[in-house]
């Protein structure tokens, strides 16, 4: 499987779909970091930056499962011995692009955006939170890929309207029992994140999974 993964990291690369994720990836750190962040608010802008770059992490994974045509998704298939092997490959190699992207995002402010370094606890929290993002942007760019979104037109609507609707709903009550986006980020500014890490951990991570076994499940008939 391993082989494959590196076979879709290739095709992605070659196809140059990979430049659309990363030049909105680089708007977005250009807009984050116009000006310079204050001393003590460095949590929060990796709290927003977590929050809002999901789209371009579903827009890369989505991009990158998009780039086989059906009849090599059924090629790979055969040669990797049954299908799951396929369709994990893929989900691997999404994952390993928007870590890419994720580490960026991390990395950037450290070098210019940042008043100074923050304290080593507040870059873990930072890694925390993209990675939560990845994950659900992820699962989000799965369900809106080719094989289970044949229509380019409908995908992009239903992944960026997806999107808008997550974070809509992080703001009501339930918001904590989904994907708590905005939850994480008034945390942040409020100094309380500690305080509900680990449930927007949990929840984040169960509709990340959920969404990731429901694109497993339509694969199974939609090479």
């Amino acid at each position: 499987m391993i082989r494959l993964t590196r076979f879709k990291l290739a095709a992605y690369a070659r196809s140059h779909r990979l430049l659309q994720p990363v030049i909105g990836l680089f708007t977005m750190m250009l807009i984050f970091y116009s000006s310079v962040i204050p001393d003590g608010k460095q949590l929060t802008s990796y709290a927003d930056s977590a929050g809002l770059l999901i789209v371009v992490f579903a827009w890369a994974a989505r991009g990158l499962l998009d780039t086989e045509p059906a009849a090599q998704r059924l090629i790979s298939m055969t040669a990797a011995g049954s299908p799951r092997k396929e369709i994990g490959a893929g989900l691997l190699a999404a994952l390993t692009v928007n870590l890419g992207l994720a580490a960026i995002a991390i990395a950037l402010p450290l070098i210019h955006g940042f008043a100074a370094v923050p304290p080593a606890g507040d870059i873990a929290r930072g890694v925390v939170l993209h990675l939560l993002g990845l994950g659900a942007g992820t699962a989000l760019g799965a369900l809106t890929s080719k094989p289970i979104m044949p229509s380019p037109a409908t995908s992009m609507l239903v992944l960026f309207g997806g999107y808008v609707m997550l974070l809509l709903i992080s703001l009501t009550p339930i918001g904590s029992f989904t994907v708590p986006v905005m939850p994480w980020m008034r945390a942040a500014n409020a100094g309380t994140l500690d305080e509900i890490l680990l449930p927007v951990t949990a929840a984040t991570l169960l509709w990340s999974a959920a969404g990731a076994l429901a694109y497993l499940r339509l694969r199974r008939t939609r090479p």
